[in-house]
């Protein structure tokens, strides 16, 4: 009989998940294997929501963004009994092996139904980037480009009406994509979790380039310090530049995988696969140093991916 191997994305959505379901399917296939697409993540697994995959049902998504297997977040699936079921589903559907994409929440899930004999392998795909294990996470490049693509807009409007603009972006434990955009986007100042903020180093960094006659001004801050109101409030009583507030919000989630998402979604998805076949379980595919690794899963909640503080650091030397 035919092994057969489930795959699902579980937690936030982020672009390049389609191109990894489809990465997943079709090696699969090609290894003489059954894919069943399990739908809503965890929540479906427990609801038997699933859906037969072949090579015909994974064409056209390559380049589309967000999940066709769509996602959701699962309470029962916290709670030992939710997992002891899904372990009983899985074997009365005969699915031996199962691919999980999506972050460190649903790999402490995938743990879980590893330790239980499941054989279980994980495609991390975040636009957080804060997962150890591989150097890019599936959708990180997607959200910092369309995050990019918006805050360039925002220039166009600050240096016309002398203002500054304050841009809330996703990331309520990591400030990669902050970091990356602020970088990119020629900021004054980014405010991440992972780094100390200090307000009168930005007022005064404010200062200093309205002083050298820039007549705008950019801050770039991740949600999970403060809200862009709330620096707002901050900065008001001295801030030499009238403040506007932008919330990105969902927009950076969504929109078709950049060629490096869609790279790496198929590449990890091909090698969950490939791993599966080796026997392998329990582990997360990664990327590192241009060389596919796999690493325990634990490794992506226990060895969080490290802030760059080089970046920061450049980030000050280029605003002065």
């Amino acid at each position: 009989m035919e092994k057969r191997i489930g795959v699902l994305t579980s937690g936030g959505d982020a672009p390049g998940m389609n191109a990894a379901i489809r990465a997943v399917t079709r090696t699969a296939i090609y290894n003489d294997m059954q894919v069943v697409g399990i739908c809503r993540g965890y929540e479906g697994l427990l609801e038997e929501d699933f859906v037969p995959l072949v090579v015909n049902s994974v064409g056209g998504i390559l380049m589309s963004g967000g999940t066709r297997l769509r996602t959701a977040r699962c309470e029962e699936f916290m709670r030992e009994e939710g997992i002891n079921a899904a372990v009983k589903i899985l074997k009365r559907n005969d699915i031996q092996s199962l691919a999980v994409i999506g972050g460190d929440g649903s790999f402490r899930g995938a743990n879980e139904l590893a330790k239980r004999g499941v054989q279980v392998v994980g495609i991390p795909a975040t636009i957080d980037n804060d997962m150890s294990g591989t150097d890019h996470t599936i959708g990180f490049d997607t959200a910092c480009n369309t995050a990019v693509e918006c805050i360039r807009k925002l220039r166009d409007t600050a240096s016309s009406h002398d203002r500054m603009f304050i841009i809330e972006v996703m990331g309520r434990h990591a400030g990669f994509i902050a970091l990356e955009t602020g970088l990119a986007c020629g900021a004054e100042y980014v405010v991440v979790p992972e780094i100390q903020f200090d307000l009168e180093i930005m007022k005064s960094r404010l200062e200093r380039a309205k002083k050298r006659g820039k007549n705008h001004s950019l801050i770039i801050v991740a949600e999970g310090v403060m809200s862009a109101s709330e620096l707002a409030e901050k900065l008001k009583p001295d801030c030499p530049y009238e403040p506007r507030i932008v919330v990105l919000g969902h927009i950076q989630r969504g929109g078709a995988p950049t060629s490096f998402d869609t790279v790496l979604a198929s590449t990890l998805g091909s090698a969950a696969v490939e791993a599966v076949v080796r026997g392998e379980t329990g582990v997360m595919v990664g990327r590192i140093n241009g060389k596919i690794v796999a690493s325990p899963l634990e490794t992506a909640w226990k060895q969080k991916h490290a802030t760059d503080e080089k970046i920061f650091k450049l980030i000050d030397i280029l605003s002065i």
